[in-house]
């Protein structure tokens, strides 16, 4: 995760429609790139969640996934998993399926947060995997619905303004169901993509490990995990 090709989620669970930051939780994402990860380190930097790298497309699954995952939750941290979106590889479906049965599961144990979709720049070629704007949005649709089938959860959704602009028309048919995870490298969150009314998570920076807020206090961030 981590847009670097371009500049730049939410639930009920989360604070209202406030652009500035009042109460907040800090946390990080992983994947392979960190390899084992210490994370008696980073809760010791303050992060008291992680979301980490399950899966993409249909055929990869992260190799340090039960070290990050398993080693995040037994620090003490509120930890869940994501999956990094290729929509010109299968449905939308396909792809919710190989992550719900491979790290992306859930469960209401205080300390899981629903797995979030991954959906912004192809680093392999075109931007919007050669998908029209309205069969992106058909294609997110259908990992999001398929997702809550599995889980009974509404997947957060992680992009950023450019991307979700340029690939779905800034489509507003997941801002009310969806938790927003919004990525932009500022010291604003700025404009939020899809009309959604706020975020839930904001990723402010990749140095020197994707960063995120939370947008609430730790009893929100509880709340969320518990659906």
């Amino acid at each position: 995760m981590g847009w670097t090709q371009n500049t730049t989620t939410t639930s009920s669970a989360a604070a209202p429609a406030d652009m500035g930051i009042t109460a907040t939780v800090e946390g990080i994402d992983v994947s392979s790139h960190q390899g084992n990860v210490d994370w008696a380190y980073w809760w010791g930097q303050g992060k008291r969640f992680a979301y980490v790298k399950a899966t993409e497309g249909t055929s990869y699954k992260n190799p340090y996934f039960a070290q990050q995952y398993n080693g995040s939750y037994n620090v003490g941290m509120v930890r869940g998993a994501y999956h990094f979106a290729l929509p010109n590889n299968s449905s939308g479906a396909t792809q919710a399926n190989y992550f719900a049965s491979s790290g992306g599961g859930w469960s209401r144990d205080g300390k899981t947060l629903p797995g979030a979709l991954d959906i912004e720049y192809n680093p392999y070629g075109a931007t919007c995997y050669g998908l029209s704007q309205s069969a992106m949005v058909s294609w997110i649709r259908d990992f999001v619905n398929t997702y809550k089938s599995r889980t009974g959860r509404d997947a957060v959704i992680y992009t950023n303004y450019n991307w979700w602009s340029t690939c779905t028309g800034n489509s507003t048919a997941f801002n009310s169901t969806n938790p927003l995870w919004v990525a932009r490298y500022s010291s604003t969150v700025g404009t939020l993509p899809g009309a959604w009314p706020f975020y839930t998570f904001w990723q402010f920076t990749s140095s020197p490990i994707d960063q995120s807020h939370f947008n609430g206090d730790m009893s929100r961030l509880t709340a969320l995990a518990n659906g």
